[in-house]
């Protein structure tokens, strides 16, 4: 992810668990059960975060999870009507997120997984589509992904030594 990580102490962030799953390991024993939780943490400002915990309890793994997602925290861009500036295909492992730019009224159009990362990021008008692989994780991590990787036009003028207004005509 390209954009800088963010100190979370600063904000007051939400948590949602996007899935919880019982792993197993076989030892000489018998075998052992253990919990994942993957949480999204967010501030609903254009901060957000995803994180993975591992514990024999529960209520452990999603406490890890929410400290791994605070750490991973990101800015994302928004425009004017609280969609993203510009299309874009995020991608993660073989998960693809088709996210689309939607104007005024559109609300959040997202399957699940994509549909905890964009709430808790504070978009409002969105259109996605999860293309690939349907693994919870990798969908999560491809949209936080797409997200990091889109530029504003002030961005990419800057980049391209040009004025706002020559990118967007």
């Amino acid at each position: 992810m390209k954009r800088t990580k963010i100190d979370a102490s600063q904000f007051e962030l939400e948590d949602k668990v996007v899935a919880i799953k019982r792993v197993s390991k076989t030892v000489k024993g018998g075998r052992t059960m253990r919990f994942s939780a993957l949480v999204v943490v967010g501030d609903k400002n254009g901060h957000v975060g995803a994180g993975m915990g591992k514990a024999a309890e529960v209520p452990e793994a999603i406490r890890k999870g929410k400290e791994a997602a605070a750490r991973n925290l990101v800015a994302v861009p928004f425009d004017d009507n609280n969609s993203i500036p510009h299309d874009f295909i995020g991608k993660f492992g073989s998960a693809n997120v088709l996210l689309k730019k939607a104007p005024e009224g559109t609300g959040i159009i997202a399957g699940g997984p994509a549909r905890s990362v964009l709430e808790l990021a504070g978009y409002k008008n969105i259109r996605t589509k999860s293309l690939g692989s349907n693994n919870k994780t990798n969908v999560v991590l491809a949209t936080l992904a797409g997200l990091c990787e889109i530029k504003t036009p002030e961005e990419v003028a800057k980049l391209r030594g040009k004025s706002v207004e020559e990118i967007l005509n």
